[in-house]
């Protein structure tokens, strides 16, 4: 079998190998050891349970880069005594698939269940994801996918229906922390650096526990004279890192107080947070992100053109570069700060999605189904649906819930903006709804 697969079993190393990148010297040799993560890994989530169990079923792992996606297969395959077999979908195709099933199958003959761990699972296309339904529901194979997109688009329902996908955290300001923790621990030395300096270092690597250790690798491999601070952090890793001030106020604060400044319609305080940010180097895509987040909750309907700002400006970033696209970064925020507010979409959402978990599949009327078959027509399906542009007005007033369900108001627009107008139609529409019902 090709080197690529790393078909033989790889149990954990009891002690951490003394050669080799820093970030393969601080793997972690146990579950308990994966920072970031506990809530998965702890004893209440859904790895720990299935440790504690002794059984494993077949899971996507969807993560950010760097939050220990492959780390967390190779010690569950070690934790529940599965031979542990690796390969990419980048540099894999349907031969090597064969394969490593065929090798899976002889060892489960034997005895030995394989667990599968493919990385970048979404590299694959629907042809090739189908190639693994048999092998997963016969257990030839327990089945770990690693993916950085969301499966719901790039994985075959089929596929998803036989897995359960396990969302990773990017790693927290804490979780990173203890990985710098670490290797000033395995290296015996702090690293180089004033404590806003390994602050700022931290913020730089957004979540990303590898490239963080790559960084302090780079650091502890050079000799300063003194710490460094974060400009001259900047300059020797030639990556804009986040300054601190002397209160040592980070990232999330600065973040947290341009989001805040946005709801309160501060455009002033608005602008000098997104500039404490830009001109210390965070990156810019970061905060357009939590631009186009206070679009959608803070404002929303209120004026649906600033989320058209808020995208527009990306596309203006993308396509300028710094410094001249941060010039649309700053009119999107100036527009959100000043455009009117409302939450009513943002409150709408969570009302239901709530509802829709406590009432599960209940079927919509018959009356709005549409009955594509014979069969389908004869039981109702479509029955009595009344088609509303033909209707009095363009309104046809028919009830759209389910017979088990009161309908139910998740969406109360304000008076603010152009959700004033959307209320106006509403009440309309409510009252064109009890006079036909009435009538």
């Amino acid at each position: 079998m090709a080197d690529l697969f790393a078909t033989e079993e790889q149990p954990a190393p009891a002690e951490a190998p003394t050669a080799g990148p820093l970030a393969d010297r601080l793997r972690p040799r146990a579950l308990d050891q994966v920072v970031g993560q506990e809530h998965l890994t702890g004893p209440e989530g859904a790895i720990g349970r299935m440790v504690t169990a002794g059984k494993l079923s077949s899971i996507i792992l969807w993560g950010p880069p760097g939050t220990g996606k492959t780390t967390i297969a190779r010690l569950l395959a070690d934790a529940v005594g599965l031979r542990f077999v690796a390969i990419s979908a980048v540099f894999s195709g349907v031969a090597d698939l064969k394969k490593v099933f065929a090798e899976a199958r002889e060892y489960a003959r034997l005895g030995r269940k394989t667990l599968l761990f493919v990385d970048e699972i979404h590299r694959f296309n629907r042809a090739q994801q189908d190639g693994f339904l048999p092998y997963v529901e016969d257990g030839t194979v327990t089945l770990v996918g690693a993916t950085t997109e969301n499966p719901s688009f790039e994985l075959n329902a089929a596929l998803l229906s036989r897995a359960q996908v396990l969302i990773l955290r990017r790693l927290d300001h804490e979780a990173l922390c203890k990985l710098l923790d670490r290797a000033e621990e395995l290296e015996e030395r702090p690293l180089p650096l004033t404590p806003e300096a390994r602050d700022a270092l931290v913020a730089s690597a957004d979540g990303d526990g590898r490239f963080l250790l790559n960084q302090a690798e780079t650091l502890f491999s050079v000799t300063f004279e003194a710490p460094l601070d974060p400009p001259a952090l900047g300059d020797f890793l030639q990556r804009r890192v986040a300054v601190y001030d002397k209160d040592r106020e980070g990232h999330y604060n600065l973040i947290s107080a341009l989001h805040k400044s946005i709801r309160g319609s501060d455009p002033q305080a608005a602008l000098y947070y997104l500039a404490r940010m830009l001109t210390a180097g965070e990156e810019p895509l970061y905060v357009l992100r939590r631009l186009t987040r206070a679009a959608v909750e803070d404002i929303g309907l209120a004026d649906p053109n600033a989320l058209v700002q808020c995208i527009a400006a990306k596309d203006t970033y993308d396509f300028l570069g710094s410094p001249e696209g941060e010039l649309a970064i700053a009119q999107a925020c100036l527009y959100l700060a000043t455009a009117p507010k409302s939450n009513a979409a943002y409150a709408a959402q969570k009302a239901a999605w709530r509802s829709a978990k406590e009432t599960g599949s209940l079927m919509p009327p018959a009356n709005i189904l549409n009955a594509p078959t014979k069969l389908m027509k004869q039981i109702g399906y479509g029955k009595g649906y009344t088609y509303d542009h033909d209707a009095e007005d363009g309104f046809s007033g028919d009830n759209y819930w389910p017979e088990e369900m009161a309908p139910q108001t998740f969406y109360t627009p304000t008076d603010r903006g152009m959700e004033k107008r959307i209320a106006e139609r509403i009440a309309w529409w409510n009252e064109m709804r009890e006079k036909r019902r009435d009538g």
